[in-house]
């Protein structure tokens, strides 16, 4: 698909989640509205997300004129709208009529009416209802100038085990494995515990009260479902491709919380093919007891390299919380300053927008305590109020200098939704210490620290656009995989893999004769077992004279032209290798053998950094929690240098910059206050 920039103008996105629907009986709070919106700097606002049952109160009875009213006033000030489609919670009357399109669990339990996202993607029924409200909407403000993009449903998610789910299930095995019942059987190794399926009808979804450690199948069921939700998003989208064909369209990701990695209830990179811009819904939990700020602000990082990389362009903050959320374990206010220091990171990272949810605070229900530009008391003289103005009046000033700058990596790290779904299903090593995406942001970190740029990628992208290739726990790797990082290695790239990599292939089966080939003559060693820690286990390995502690993995490695760089220290294994390299070809490989302490990723990582050449974006000394990014188009580079710790730090810029907002031209020492932000832009 070709790329589509959401606006041509040079204006971030400012604004958020607006839920009038909620306020129709107090039109005094929807002219206030207007009045706070300019008062808070914002532009830009979603409509419409959860609005269905105000569009359409009866079936086949539509109601338009509150939303017209709505745009209109948004329009008078110059602020433009985003429309959502309904879809993400269906009215009442629509269940109580209509209980087909009720989900089904995996338990086989039918679902009454409640919450929302719990319609079932196969119902033919709510395909034609969505698709009817669509057109509707397109027909109506298809043509308006305020109309910046669709947004289509809401954090799509779940599932459902219907038996109109099951046969369309089935349907998509027999496609899938070319109707053939022994190519089936052989992929979900049917004969473990008499599982052979002799007819397409004794398939069924997985279920708690049935089939559950098929690995196989989990794995085909997970592929189903991602791609049963993103057709049922393209059938939505198609009244407004046929009526709107120039207005861009997007549907909002999400992360997996409270750990703050990767979503892994769908495959996003498959689903950001079909969307023209990638937008993204961010709550991280800042201030938390469990980790400083930077180790979180480094995972916010990665996930916005993450949904950068996805297509590879600005992609939009579609949510986040201008003070707290409500479904935190610990639902903690931002701290002064933080807001404004947790936005700009997310321009630095390539998002052309900060928006909330939500612009105000509901009266009741369950998100009427979440965070809210306009809060119960109404007033813009309330510190949150205060703190989104500032950040808006930022934001109009630096918007020149950021929309549509692009960020450039020579560092990709490997990130599998499949991959994480069959390691997760592994029932052996450590069932609660595998955290692949925990795994993947730590190694990132070493990286962030130093300010080096990073894609995080999918298995299939073009390798040989990356200096480095970081694969680390890449479990699941099929042959033609390994074929291709091989061939990047033998180019000339640099590629590190780590333990539980390359151990089954694309059906979750074990590879025959154990690590592949072309991995073999890459890594130049082969893996034989890996040792699983207790807690308690200790080990470490001497790595340049230092020593680190190992933590929950060792692998067993058996060399052949590889060179050792680190030996194990204790066990069975004592000075067997640990951390190795492999010269093939033109290019080198490396393999970690052990999950290591942060130091270590830090000093191992900072010798391929210099090794490479891998340039941070500006020539600058700091002390760790300070984060330097850039984005850059026609030649200048737009910087933005935060600091994510509660000290002031002092740094050192050591070439000249000119300060984006002030106008000052920087050169040596520089103090950051806590949390602040600078952005300064250079040529080069």
């Amino acid at each position: 698909m070709d790329k589509k920039r959401v606006t041509d103008e040079k204006r971030l996105l400012h604004g958020g989640d607006y839920n009038p629907d909620q306020w129709l009986a107090y039109p005094e709070i929807l002219k206030e509205d207007v009045v706070l919106m300019q008062k808070a700097h914002t532009n830009t606002f979603s409509i419409g997300i959860f609005a269905w049952a105000a569009l359409e109160p009866e079936e086949g009875i539509y109601d338009f004129e509150w939303l017209d009213d709505v745009i209109e006033r948004i329009h008078a000030i110059g602020g433009r709208f985003i429309l959502a489609t309904p879809s993400g919670a269906r009215p009442t009357w629509m269940s109580k009529q209509h209980p087909e399109v009720l989900r089904v669990d995996a338990s086989r339990r039918k679902h009454l009416h409640g919450a929302r996202h719990n319609h079932c993607f196969s119902s033919l029924y709510y395909r034609e209802k969505t698709q009817a409200v669509n057109a509707k909407l397109a027909e109506r403000y298809g043509n308006h100038p305020a109309l910046l993009m669709w947004h289509i449903s809401n954090e799509f998610g779940g599932e459902c085990h219907c038996d109109l789910c099951q046969a369309n299930f089935r349907n998509w095995l027999k496609e899938k494995y070319a109707n053939d019942l022994d190519q089936l059987n052989d992929s979900w190794w049917g004969p473990f515990w008499s599982h052979t399926i002799t007819d397409w009808e004794q398939v069924e979804s997985p279920s708690p009260i049935g089939e559950t450690a098929v690995h196989g199948m989990n794995l085909d069921w997970r592929r189903f479902v991602s791609q049963q939700t993103i057709d049922f998003y393209k059938n939505e989208i198609k009244p407004l491709r046929e009526k709107t064909p120039d207005i861009p369209i997007t549907t909002n990701f999400m992360s997996d919380n409270p750990a703050f990695t990767p979503f892994t209830g769908l495959d996003y990179h498959q689903f950001a093919k079909e969307v023209d811009v990638v937008s993204w819904d961010a709550y991280p939990a800042w201030h938390n007891d469990k980790e400083d700020t930077a180790t979180l602000a480094a995972k916010v990082g990665f996930l916005n390299d993450h949904f950068y990389a996805m297509k590879d362009q600005p992609f939009l903050l579609m949510e986040s919380t201008p003070s707290g959320v409500n479904w935190h374990d610990v639902n903690k206010a931002k701290r002064p300053g933080m807001h404004y220091l947790s936005s700009m990171q997310m321009l630095a990272h390539g998002s052309d927008s900060v928006l909330y949810f939500q612009w105000r605070k509901s009266r009741g229900s369950s998100e009427k305590f979440h965070g809210a530009v306009v809060d119960h008391d109404r007033s813009p003289e309330n510190r949150v109020f205060k703190e989104v103005a500032r950040l808006g009046q930022a934001m109009e000033t630096v918007s020149e200098k950021v929309v549509g700058y692009q960020r450039k990596a020579k560092v990709a790290i490997i990130y599998d939704v499949e991959n994480e779904w069959a390691l997760n299903d592994a029932q052996g090593f450590g069932l609660k210490t595998k955290k692949y995406g925990e795994t993947l942001q730590t190694h990132y970190q070493a990286f962030w620290d130093k300010n080096i740029a990073v894609d995080v990628v999918s298995k299939d992208v073009d390798f040989e656009q990356y200096d480095l290739v970081l694969a680390p726990m890449l479990y699941m790797m099929s042959e033609t995989t390994a074929k291709r990082l091989q061939a990047y290695v033998a180019k000339g790239g640099t590629l590190v893999a780590t333990y539980m990599t390359g151990l089954v292939d694309e059906a979750d089966l074990t590879h025959m004769g154990g690590w592949l080939a072309p991995l073999k003559e890459t890594f130049g060693m082969e893996p034989m077992e890996t040792d699983t820690y207790y807690p308690t286990d200790e080990n470490s390995l001497e790595f340049n004279g230092k020593i680190y502690d190992i933590r929950d993995y060792a692998t067993i490695i058996e060399c052949e032209s590889a060179g050792e760089l680190a030996a194990y220290r204790y066990d069975f294994y004592q000075n067997t290798p640990a951390v190795t390299v492999n010269r093939y070809h033109d290019g080198r490989a490396y393999y970690l053998g052990a999950r290591l302490e942060r130091s270590f990723l830090t000093d191992f990582y900072g010798e391929l950094i210099a090794d490479l050449a891998l340039m941070p974006p500006l020539d600058i000394t700091h002390e760790r929690g300070v984060s330097v990014q850039a984005r850059e188009a026609d030649g200048l580079k737009t910087i933005f240098i935060m600091n994510f710790t509660e000290e002031l730090q002092v740094i050192e810029i050591n070439e000249e910059v000119r300060d984006i907002q002030t106008d000052e031209t920087l050169n040596g020492r520089l103090a950051l206050d806590p949390y602040e932000v600078r952005i300064v832009e250079k040529e080069g």
